[in-house]
C-alpha cells in the first residue's frame, strides 16, 4: 500500500487507548531476547566465584558498608537487581540457599546457560512453548538419573558417618575463603551438627565472632557461650567458675523501678513516706531472696539486673547477667534443660536448667560466659576467630553453607561425585536419550545437555586451566561403554581429570537435585514471558493530587468573607 492510503486507513479506525499515558509496553520476540541478556548479565556476575579456585567479590552499598563475599546467594542479595527477568535468578539462587545451603552460584549459573542455549532456538523462530515442554523432560530425565547414581551412607557406624559428612562439609568448604583450612573446619561442623541431633532449628548452632588471633583459634563449646553482658559493680566479686551448678532463666528485671512518670501518691503524714520507701525496697529484696532460696547458682535474665541485685548475688557467691539476648537465653534454656521464668514466685527444681561446668573466659580481647556438657546436649556453639571483620563475617556465611550441607546430608544419606563429575554424567546421557527421539525436541535436550557442561567447564576456566582440552578428556571418559568413567570430574590441582568419588570430592545428591530442578524452572519461567507492562510512575500523579489539595485549601482561604489575614 501507499503511504496516503496508509494515512487514510489510519484516520478511519478509531484510536482505542487501552493503558494509561506513558506505559512502557515490549513485546515479542525481542522481549524475550532482551530478558535471555539480561539473565545472562547476572550469571556473568557470578560465573567466576565457582568452585575451590573461585574469586571473590568486594560489594560495597550506599551506606558504605563493604562485603566481600563467595557466596552466590550473599552476592545476588547484594547486587540489588532491578531488571524484573533477572530478579527471577535472584530469587531462585535465595531459595537454594534456604532449602540446601550450598550450590548457590551452580543454580544461577545452569538457569543462565540454559537460556543462553535456548537463544539461537528462539532467534531462529522457534516457539518458546516446545522449548520449555522438552527442558521440562530433559529436567526430568536429569534428576532421575542424579538419583540413580547417588550412593547412600546409610547403615555406617557414627565414626564413618562423621568422616563421610566431614568430606561433604570439606568439599563446600574448598570454594570459600577458608578453604585453607577446611579439614579443621569441617570436622567442628560435623561435630556441631551431630551435637544438635535431630533438631532442626538452625538457630541452635550459635556462631560467636570475635576479632583477633588466627582462624586456628576458632573452637567449638559442646554447650552455650555468649559475649559478657553490661554488669554493675560488684560483677567482678562474684565467682567466675562453677561446677555442675543450678540455672535460673528469667525474664524480669531484677532492680529498684522507678514508678511512671505520672504516678502520684497523696500523703497527709510525711512519717507515711519511709513506708513506701521502705515498700519498694522489701519487693527487690523479696524477689532476690527468692532467686537465692531456689538453689541457683547461676541467674541469667533478658532484663536488665542492677547494681543493688548485682552486689546481693556477689555476697551470696551466685553469679548473675543481665540483659542476655532473646536468642541466647533460649539457646541455654534448650541446652540445660531449664525454662525461662516470667515471675520468681514458686521456683522449682524442674524449671532449674544445669550443666558440667560453666565458666567465663578471656576469648580475645572479650570475655565469654561459657556453658560446657549440657545434659540435652541440643545446642552448639562456634567461635570464630580471625583478623579483619570482613574475614569473620565471610568464614560465618561459608560455615552456614557448610552446616546446612552437613544437616541435609545426615537428613537425606545420598552423596555424588563432585567435581563436574555428576554434570557430564546427566549431560552424556541426555545427549545419548536425545538420538532417540524424532523431531524437534532432540535437539533441544542435546541443547540442555551442553547447558550443563558449564559447570566443568567453568571450574577449569577459574583455575586457570584449558576448559576445551579438560572436557573432551572428560567426554571420552564418560562416553566408556563399561561406565566406569562415571565419577570422573575436574581434578583442580593438576589441571587433569581425576576419580571424584575416590578423592573424596562429594556433595550430597540434593543440593544437585534441588539446583537442577530450579534453574530449569526459572528458565522456563523467564522463557514463556513474551511481554512486559511497566505502568509510568506514579510519583508525578501524587504529585498532582498534592498540588490539587494545596491548591484547594489556598484558593478557599482567599474566597471567605471578610478580609484575609495580614502577612507577616
Amino acid at each position: 500500500l501507499t503511504d496516503s492510503v496508509c494515512v487514510l486507513k489510519r484516520e478511519q479506525q478509531p484510536q482505542i487507548i487501552l493503558l494509561k499515558e506513558g506505559t512502557d509496553t515490549s513485546q515479542g520476540k525481542a522481549q524475550l531476547l532482551s530478558n535471555i541478556n539480561a539473565c545472562t548479565a547476572v550469571a556473568d556476575v557470578v560465573r567466576t566465584t565457582l568452585g575451590p579456585r573461585g574469586m571473590d567479590k568486594l560489594i560495597h552499598d550506599d551506606k558504605g558498608n563493604v562485603t566481600i563475599s563467595n557466596d552466590g546467594a550473599t552476592i545476588m542479595k547484594l547486587l540489588d537487581i532491578i531488571h524484573p527477568a533477572a530478579k527471577i535468578l535472584v530469587d531462585i539462587a535465595k531459595s537454594q540457599d534456604s532449602e540446601v545451603g550450598d550450590g548457590t552460584t551452580t543454580v544461577v549459573l545452569l538457569a543462565g546457560e540454559f537460556l543462553k542455549e535456548a537463544k539461537p532456538f528462539v532467534e531462529d523462530g522457534v516457539h518458546p512453548q516446545n522449548l520449555i515442554r522438552s527442558y521440562r523432560t530433559a529436567c526430568n530425565l536429569a534428576i532421575e538419573k542424579v538419583k540413580e547414581l547417588a550412593s547412600s551412607i546409610e547403615g555406617k557406624s557414627l565414626e564413618e558417618k562423621k568422616s563421610l559428612l566431614a568430606k561433604c562439609a570439606a568439599t563446600t568448604l574448598s570454594s570459600k575463603l577458608i578453604g585453607g583450612e577446611k579439614e579443621f573446619f569441617a570436622s567442628m561442623v560435623v561435630d556441631a551438627v551431630i551435637a544438635i541431633g535431630n533438631d532442626d532449628r538452625l538457630n541452635m548452632i550459635g556462631i560467636k565472632k570475635v576479632p583477633g588471633g588466627n582462624m586456628r583459634d576458632s573452637f567449638l563449646v559442646n554447650g552455650v557461650a555468649f559475649k559478657k553482658t553490661f554488669s554493675y559493680a560488684g560483677f567482678e566479686q562474684q565467682p567466675k567458675k562453677f561446677v555442675n551448678p543450678k540455672i535460673l532463666l528469667l525474664n524480669i528485671e531484677l532492680e529498684l523501678k522507678s514508678e511512671k512518670e505520672n504516678a502520684e501518691i497523696r500523703l497527709s503524714d510525711p512519717s507515711q513516706y519511709q513506708s513506701i520507701v521502705d515498700a519498694e525496697w522489701n519487693i527487690i529484696y523479696d524477689k532476690l531472696d527468692k532467686c537465692a532460696q531456689s538453689g541457683a547458682k547461676i541467674v541469667l535474665s533478658r532484663l536488665a539486673i542492677g547494681d543493688l541485685a548485682t552486689q546481693y548475688f556477689a555476697d551470696r557467691d551466685i553469679f548473675c547477667a543481665g540483659r542476655v539476648t532473646e536468642e541466647d537465653l533460649q539457646r541455654v534454656a534448650a541446652a540445660t534443660g531449664g525454662t525461662v521464668q516470667t515471675t520468681i514466685n514458686n521456683v522449682i527444681d524442674e524449671v532449674l536448667g544445669t550443666c558440667e561446668i560453666f565458666e567465663e573466659k578471656q576469648v580475645g580481647n572479650e570475655r565469654f560466659n561459657i556453658f560446657n556438657g549440657c545434659p540435652s546436649g541440643t545446642t552448639a556453639t562456634i567461635v570464630l576467630r580471625g583478623g579483619a571483620d570482613q574475614f569473620i563475617e565471610e568464614a560465618e556465611r561459608s560455615l552456614h553453607d557448610a552446616i546446612m550441607i552437613v544437616r541435609r546430608a545426615m537428613k537425606n544419606s545420598t552423596v555424588v561425585a563432585g567435581g563436574g563429575a555428576i554434570d557430564m554424567e546427566i549431560s552424556r546421557y541426555l545427549r545419548q536419550h536425545a538420538r532417540t527421539i524424532a523431531g524437534k525436541s532432540q535437539l533441544f535436550i542435546n541443547s540442555y545437555a551442553k547447558a550443563l557442561e558449564v559447570i566443568p567447564r567453568q571450574l577449569c576456566d577459574n583455575a586457570g586451566f584449558d576448559a576445551t582440552d579438560v572436557l573432551n578428556k572428560l567426554r571420552q571418559k564418560h562416553a566408556l561403554p563399561s561406565g566406569e568413567g562415571a565419577p570422573y570430574g575436574v581434578d583442580i590441582n593438576t589441571g587433569g581429570i581425576a576419580d571424584s568419588f575416590s578423592n573424596f570430592v562429594w556433595e550430597p545428591a540434593v543440593v544437585k537435585i534441588n539446583a537442577i530442578n530450579a534453574a530449569t524452572e526459572a528458565a522456563c519461567l523467564i522463557l514463556s514471558v513474551d511481554e512486559t507492562v511497566k505502568n509510568p510512575k506514579s510519583e508525578s500523579a501524587q504529585g498532582e493530587a498534592a498540588a490539587g489539595a494545596m491548591g484547594g485549601r489556598g484558593g478557599g482561604g482567599f474566597r471567605g468573607r471578610g478580609r484575609g489575614m495580614r502577612r507577616r
